[in-house]
């Protein structure tokens, strides 16, 4: 005669494939949302960047303007440099590796100092203010 001893119930101490599986696919989905977010705010932050250093820019070019009674030779913004505050960087490279261009317009019969740039998604970016 045998005897067996009676069965206990067994806890179960680890996961199944597919629940392994549902979890990962869940967290790629989440990753995947999160990261248009993230992109998008990184293109908004470079855009900020550019804007605040036309608006850098413009303000040394004003200022070059007033102390030398005219602006650079050829709009040549290389020459507005000891005006402005080295931070690191090429301060006339926007963040996209592109050049700045510098242009004097005539706006309201005033002659009006524009710095811009193009962003990727072809937005103009200026010193001037938008509404």
């Amino acid at each position: 005669m045998t005897l067996t001893a009676p069965r206990r119930h067994m806890r179960r101490s680890a996961f199944t494939l597919l629940e392994v599986l549902v979890v990962v696919a869940i967290i790629v989905a989440m990753a995947g949302v999160a990261s248009i977010y993230v992109f998008k705010y990184l293109d908004d932050s470079k855009k900020d960047a550019a804007r605040s250093s036309c608006h850098t820019l413009a303000t040394a070019v004003e200022t070059f303007i007033t102390k030398n009674d005219g602006p650079p030779e050829g709009n040549n913004l290389q020459l507005v440099r000891p005006y402005i505050r080295e931070t690191g960087g090429d301060p006339f490279t926007d963040p996209w590796g592109r050049q700045y261009v510098l242009s004097i317009q005539d706006i309201n019969g005033k002659p009006t100092v524009i710095v811009s740039t193009t962003a990727p998604d072809g937005e103009s970016i200026s010193n001037l203010k938008t509404k």
